[in-house]
């Protein structure tokens, strides 16, 4: 089932690597979503509220930890593309041993640090134990999380992007009867949703792992590729670092939003937890498309097509722009109906606040699904300061804006936060494309010299 990305037509390429992407994703936030309706259905709005209070830090933890992940498969990619199977094959064993180490760091200090790190958050107290315990449960179970995205960013490294759906769906589901099972029928709370997650992450990761085994010999690693070798781990750290960096800037900046955030307490934090679910679930095709695109300028790299990546770019771009009006439109016409899926009794300052988010947010979606793009091509391409200085800039907007809306106590001013950091770090990473592509057409090669 792999997939090379280096001949063909690029539309068709694009389009059948990630329309899977697409429905893993929305599965993923199926089963995101199924914990926050279950706890804000079953337990109450403050247990709502601590869950979605704690987004931004699993997105920091977890975002870093699947950016040192992701970063380290680009050498699989550009090594599969070039048909160096025995150099592909060291570097999913160097990944492996890579993403154990950084894992078991990962755990320790995410635990160590959560009391201080929620404080410093402005947490309200009266959702500051559920929140804790939620994400608590969330760090402990990490090795389930990287144990299924390092296999499946291997199996997209080598064109493989079905697979990874099949087992995710497998997680979706499950997730959702452990969150009935452990909520509803034995009282767990906001505990039950944590271990719902990460047992189905964990069963989706050892599905992959079985599957990798007995019908993916591409892959099948000796015992010598366990053997760190000096130029993977230089390439796969200085691509994974910066990833795993731009994943961490963008998710302080975003911690600094959920700061200001809290001062107004638990109704809007709710509220806001509503609907960047929503929002999140509307945005999957922008994630999927991106992901795609580094697959796909992954392999090309690996044959050095400057021609191929600019078109297949192009692609993208057009594809992203299009569906990101069209959803604009779909998701504030139907905002007001999908809150009520979160919350029960009187939600009309939840929806009023919910509309908010979502009116101001819609309209900034396709620079968001620029950054994915051009995020991801350089990232493919084993280019990742220019990622890393893309998060930076939306840090920097987001804490601007973050800081004025604190001092205001607007939530208004927390919802344009996120739209100054991706008007900013959109229109930066798009500029900075547009100077690498001409420079990569005219020495004719993508590879520094």
């Amino acid at each position: 089932m792999e997939l090379d990305m280096t001949k063909g037509s690029p539309l068709k390429l694009i389009i059948r690597f990630m329309v899977p992407l697409i429905i893993g994703n929305i599965f993923q936030q199926l089963y995101n979503m199924a914990d926050t309706i279950i706890v804000g259905r079953y337990v109450g709005v403050k247990a709502l509220a601590a869950v979605g209070s704690t987004g931004t830090i699993m997105f920091l933890i977890i975002g870093f930890m699947q950016g040192l992940t992701t970063g380290f498969t680009i050498l699989t990619a550009q090594r599969f593309g070039s048909g160096d199977i025995d150099g592909l094959k060291k570097s999913v064993g160097n990944a492996a041993v890579l993403s154990a180490i950084v894992t078991l760091i990962g755990t320790i200090l995410s635990v160590y640090f959560m009391d201080g790190l929620l404080k410093l958050m402005n947490t309200p107290a009266d959702i500051f134990q559920d929140a804790k315990e939620y994400i608590t449960i969330i760090c402990i179970g990490l090795v389930c999380n990287i144990l299924y995205n390092l296999l499946a960013s291997i199996l997209r490294a080598v064109g493989n992007s079905k697979v990874p759906l099949y087992f995710l769906v497998v997680a979706a589901v499950l997730n959702v009867f452990l969150d009935l099972f452990l909520i509803i029928q034995f009282n767990m709370g906001v505990a039950g949703a944590a271990w719902a997650t990460v047992i189905s992450q964990g069963i989706s990761g050892v599905l992959c792992l079985i599957y990798i085994m007995k019908k993916v010999p591409l892959i099948h690693i000796k015992k010598e590729d366990w053997k760190l070798d000096y130029y993977c781990v230089r390439n796969q750290i200085s691509i994974g670092i910066p990833m795993a960096l731009q994943f961490s800037i963008t998710a302080i900046g975003t911690i600094l939003v959920q700061s200001a955030l809290n001062m107004l307490g638990s109704v809007a934090v709710a509220s806001y937890t509503a609907a960047g679910k929503v929002e999140q679930f509307v945005t999957q095709p922008f994630l999927a498309l991106g992901m795609t695109m580094a697959t796909y300028c992954g392999q090309n790299t690996g044959v050095d097509d400057v021609a191929r990546i600019r078109k297949g770019v192009w692609i993208a771009n057009v594809m992203s722009a299009v569906y990101g009006v069209c959803i604009a439109f779909v998701v504030v016409a139907a905002m007001p109906y999908l809150v009520t899926l979160f919350v029960t009794g009187d939600a009309r300052e939840i929806i009023q606040y919910s509309n908010t988010y979502i009116r101001i947010t819609s309209m900034f979606f396709v620079p968001l699904g620029m950054i994915f793009i051009f995020r991801n091509v350089f990232q493919g391409c084993g280019y990742s300061f220019v990622p890393l200085m893309g998060g930076t800039v939306e840090l920097l907007s987001r804490a601007v804006l973050a800081f004025i809306a604190a001092r205001m106590l607007s939530f208004t001013g927390v919802c344009y936060a996120n739209a100054a950091a991706w008007i900013t770090a959109g229109g930066y990473l798009a500029i900075a494309y547009l100077f690498a592509i001409r420079k990569w057409q005219k020495a004719g090669s993508i590879f520094k010299k």
